[in-house]
Parts: C-alpha cells; structure tokens; sequence
C-alpha cells in the first residue's frame, strides 16, 4: 500500500511538472510567507488598541527563533491558525493582507481558562473601561511554558507587569521571603492545585545545577536518575534515597542544596483571581498537616534546556539539605526535632540526677557538718 502510494504521487507530480500551463492550486499560507515582512525589526503602525485608547507605534515584528520555542511554536501552531482571517496572500499590494487584521481570540482554543477568567478581578476591571486581554500578562507572540518556571519567572511574567506586591502585603511576616518563594496565585486563586518545586542548588555560587553538572561527578547518566537511586522501584524518591545522593555528593566535593518553591499548577482555575477570596490565613501553610505541601516534585534541567519531573516522598522537606524553606508547623526537620528531644531530656535528667545525688549523700553531708 506504500510503494502504491508512492507511486501515485510520483504519477502526480509528474503530470505537474510536463504540464506548467495548469492552473495552480493555493495552498494555506506557510510561516515563512509572513515571515517575509513581519521578520523586519522596523515594520510598525499606528495603532488605538490599548489601555489608554490613546494612538501609539506598535511593533510588528515577530522574532521567529523566540516564537518557536514558545507554547505555541512547539505546538505546531501556524500564524494563520490565531489570524484566520489571512486566507491569502496577495503580493502585488503593498500589504499582502487587510489592515487592520481581526483581533484573536484566545477562547476559540482556550475555552475552559476563558470560563474561569470571567469570574475574575482581571475581567471586572473592563466595568472602569480597562482592555484586560490575554496577550496583557502572556505577551502576544512568545508564550512560554510555565510548568517548570521559579517563582521569579512567573512573577515577572505576570503579576509584577501591573503590581507592586510591598503595597498592600505590609501585614504579611517576612514578606521579602514569601514573595521569592510562593507563587503568586498560590494564595490569590485559592482553587488552583498546587505543589513544591525541588531544585538542585549550588549554595556558594547562587546558580541552579544543570543535572548533567552534578550527576557526572558521581558517574550518573542523567536519564538514569531515577533508576540509580530508587531503590525500591516505587518511582518516588523518599527521603532516604535522597540522603544517598547527597552523600555521594559530598564525597565528590560537590556542595548542593535543594531549593523549594510553593507554586500553582498550570491550571484553568489559575486565572480565577479575586480580591476578596485571597488566602491570608497562616495556618494554611504553616500546619503540619497543610495540604499545600503534598505534592513534591524534583525538577531536574538538562543543559539542552530540557526539563523533567519526578515525584518526591513529602518527607524530604523534613530534610536538612532544603535551603530557605523551613516552614514552622509545616516542615519539620526530624534530626532536629531528635537534637531537641535529646537536648531537653539531657536537661531534665542532670536535674533529678544533682537532685538524687543531693538526698543520697545528705547523711554523710551532715554527719561532715557535725564533727565541724
């Protein structure tokens, strides 16, 4: 059946080629059509479609290397796809296409996020004549994946583009670390899942390990990870089996923590964001049994910019390799919770021991004090 319709295409093309006076037949227009304008650093036009409704020199280039890493580039995801009103191109006009193009619309693909954002504070604020789109926090041309993304990275991405967080989180306690270690929508979109994120950290140059950095010095293929030290084959890795890696580590001279981030799943219920709903209860997180913290995942970066997941026990952030992360109530470090125990027991038991020792030799104390 291959060879058949091999054949066939073969049979078709060649009719094509003998017969150059047929009419042609237009295909879809291909990436690298636009591509021949919009890949022109200085392509612009005037434009309203703003905030301020003012007129404004809006850029039309695309960086095509940028977009096909993006979500959308990855996916395969042609320009005509979101601008489905270039049907053609006609290149004897000085613009092959109309002016202006029809605005996209995300909710043709993204239907159930679209839902959610509705019933959000980003959608009530068109009531005071604010144009809250999506491309307003995802950019137009450059969406990118979120799953593995610090902290940091989201909340450039998004929040910080309009909000200045310090404003109105004075009653928050050690806000600086809160905001370098908790997402966001973590607290702001109450129904998103959410989980820790575990990074392997190098403590004396401030960087993020690319696996291959730290896995090579103790003989480790990257993609043998899991393998390597997943003992008891249950493809989590327990609080145990981390100690092992570490171990090794150190016996190799490598200093590494794990760095933990409080972050929301990439979730439509992400973008049902309202004011009055915020977590600020504390005890949320701050409990032993605080449902925040039962997803663990280690991240793990290739230096090919790839990234992959594994599942971790809750137990390793009782471990004293996490750096910044010890949550009172919500984390407990069991060796220092033994060190404690250790501590006040020796305590308790050098008083009854003094004690005893005093109502054990008092005879003999005070037969000395009489022959005095």
């Amino acid at each position: 059946m291959k060879k058949l319709n091999q054949r066939i295409l073969h049979t078709c093309l060649g009719i094509l080629c003998m017969g150059n006076f047929l009419p042609t037949v237009s295909g879809a227009v291909e990436n690298s059509e636009c591509m021949e304008c919009h890949s022109d650093e200085t392509l612009t036009m005037e434009s309203t479609h703003n905030i301020i409704r003012m007129p404004i020199t809006e850029s039309l280039y695309v960086d095509e290397e940028r977009f096909d890493l993006s979500v959308h580039g990855d996916a395969g995801i042609s320009c005509i796809d979101c601008h489905s009103d270039v049907e053609e191109l006609n290149w004897d006009e000085d613009v092959p296409h109309a002016i202006p193009l029809q605005a996209v619309c995300c909710a043709d693909c993204h239907e159930e996020t679209a839902n959610e954002f509705k019933d959000s504070v980003h959608m009530d604020i068109r009531k005071k004549g604010i144009t809250m789109t999506c491309y307003a926090c995802h950019d137009y041309h450059y969406v990118q994946p979120m799953e593995h993304a610090s902290v940091d990275e989201r909340t450039n991405a998004f929040c910080l583009k309009c909000h200045n967080p310090t404003i109105k989180h004075d009653w928050l306690p050690a806000g600086d670390t809160h905001f370098s270690s908790v997402e966001c929508t973590v607290c702001h979109a109450p129904d998103a899942p959410r989980h820790i994120h575990l990074k392997f950290f190098d403590p004396m140059t401030g960087r993020l390990y690319a696996c291959e950095e730290f896995l090579g010095k103790i003989g480790i293929n990257p993609r043998d990870f899991l393998n390597a030290f997943d003992k008891n084959n249950n493809r989590i890795l327990e609080a145990n089996e981390l100690d092992n890696l570490m171990f090794l580590l150190k016996r190799k001279n490598t200093r590494a923590v794990l760095r933990a981030e409080l972050v929301a799943d990439v979730d439509k219920r992400a973008h049902q964001i309202h004011a009055h709903s915020a977590q600020n209860e504390c005890v949320e997180c701050h409990s032993a049994d605080s449902p925040y913290f039962q997803e663990v995942c280690i991240i793990m970066t290739y230096g090919d910019g790839s990234v992959e997941e594994f599942s971790a026990d809750r137990k390793v952030l009782e471990s004293y390799h996490l750096s910044h992360f010890y949550l009172l109530g919500g984390t407990r470090v069991s060796l220092l919770d033994k060190l404690g125990i250790l501590i006040f027991a020796g305590g308790v038991l050098g008083a009854f021991s003094h004690l005893f020792i005093r109502v054990v030799t008092l005879p003999k104390r005070k037969n000395g004090d009489d022959h005095a």
